[in-house]
């Protein structure tokens, strides 16, 4: 085997075995195992291992196999999103519409408020944007990283807390999703909008629109016919599981031809499949694949762009707490205040406000997105990077702390 693939495998054998311990960690002291896994990310770039070894950790994650790593990263991430399409559940989020619109309304509205007054801020800080960025284009961004929510991590601690079928759970989950939609389509607008061309803008938007609308209407329609393959098999046969990798990626070449991200044909293909037995067994299919053999990739990828000790450089550290706390105000307690006014008690409220709090994987997605797509800089993810791990540790310490009061569960439900 030539020497660079041996060194290929062995960069990945090193981010799985972190991944798995880190997460390992995570789980003893409560939390999430993917919060470790954020974490073993950011441990093995240059905030730690790049710190303390140097030399070992550029040849380990040499620049020669990054675009390897990034590219079985955006597999992993454009199959995660499937199965957060295929797991959303339609009917939930009918059934608690009016209050999760409330909730969502408030999630989005407050943080696009803490946005408009810090993008000034930001902007005259220099360094933290692209240089050519406007301040409703800066705006859009901190819009959309304040507001989105870790949904996928939201469903599975709710399902882990015996919550799925209580009020609780269904108003947060559904609240979630609004959230994540609304923060996914402001930032392909503001990827439409960063081209510099008129054209690739009106590209996107229009192509977007004519694709959500057909894979929600016309695929979603054909694809019941998946469901009768599975059915009349019995079984996920290969010929049916290779017909849908291929929808998959015709689905996310499609969304990167029109100028925007894979992810969003990942998930918009996940929705329009067929709820039944089939999206069942694909999520007991890929789920392990790409949760412990792909997903790690991703937060490596990030990683491996992840400094914090910039932080302690001047006066960024200010920045990074200030985008903190403003971060934890425009989505924490505005969601709490919203849940209040819709009439949930203190503590529904207070757990509403907790859990919407959390950012996760989602917002490292989109925080990748716009590294790549040269929105911001190092320093600006690094700091946001942070904002993500913080406040996706406070959640399931805090709900555990709330779920211990005697008078919580009679609440929830």
């Amino acid at each position: 085997m030539p020497v660079g693939v041996s060194a290929f495998f062995i960069q990945i054998l090193v981010i799985l075995l972190a991944a798995r311990v880190v997460g390992w960690l995570a789980v003893q002291i409560g939390q999430p195992r993917v919060v470790g896994e954020m974490i073993a990310g950011i441990l093995l770039g240059p905030t730690l291992f790049g710190a303390f070894a140097p030399d070992i950790q550029q040849q380990l994650f040499s620049a020669e196999y990054r675009p390897f790593l990034s590219l079985g990263a955006q597999i992993g991430i454009g199959l995660y999103m499937f199965l957060v399409g295929l797991e959303f559940d339609n009917q939930m989020f009918k059934s608690r519409a009016h209050s999760a619109l409330a909730i969502s309304a408030s999630g989005i509205i407050v943080p696009f408020i803490m946005a408009c007054l810090m993008a000034s801020w930001l902007l005259s800080y220099g360094g933290l944007f692209a240089s050519n960025i406007s301040w409703a284009q800066a705006t859009l961004f901190l819009g959309a990283s304040i507001s989105i929510t870790a949904f996928p991590m939201l469903a599975r601690v709710i399902q882990e807390q015996g919550l799925a079928n209580t009020k609780l759970g269904t108003l947060v989950l559904a609240a979630g999703a609004i959230d994540d939609v609304a923060a996914w389509c402001l930032m392909a607008l503001l990827l439409a909008s960063f081209g510099g061309d008129d054209s690739l803008f009106y590209k996107a938007v229009i192509g977007a629109v004519i694709f959500s609308a057909l894979m929600l209407t016309l695929v979603r329609q054909h694809a019941q016919k998946l469901e009768q393959w599975y059915q009349a098999e019995g079984r996920l046969t290969p010929r049916l599981l290779l017909v849908i990798l291929l929808l998959w990626v015709a689905s996310v070449s499609t969304t990167e031809w029109i100028g925007l991200h894979a992810v969003f044909g990942g998930f918009l293909l996940g929705v329009a499949m067929p709820r039944g037995k089939l999206a069942g067994h694909l999520v007991k299919r890929l789920q392990p694949v790409v949760l412990i053999g792909l997903v790690p990739l991703f937060f490596a990828v990030s990683g491996l762009k992840t400094d914090l000790s910039v932080l302690s450089q001047g006066t960024l550290w200010q920045v990074a707490l200030a985008v903190i706390a403003a971060s934890i105000f425009a989505k924490a307690v505005a969601c709490y205040l919203a849940a209040r006014l819709c009439g949930e008690n203190h503590p529904m409220s207070l757990a509403v406000g907790i859990l919407m709090n959390a950012r996760g994987m989602m917002e490292l997605i989109l925080l990748n997105i716009a590294l790549q797509n040269g929105v911001i800089t190092a320093d600006l993810f690094s700091v946001l990077v942070l904002m993500t791990v913080i406040t996706t540790m406070m959640a399931t310490p805090l709900f555990n702390w709330l779920q211990r009061r005697p008078s919580f569960r009679a609440k929830i439900h």
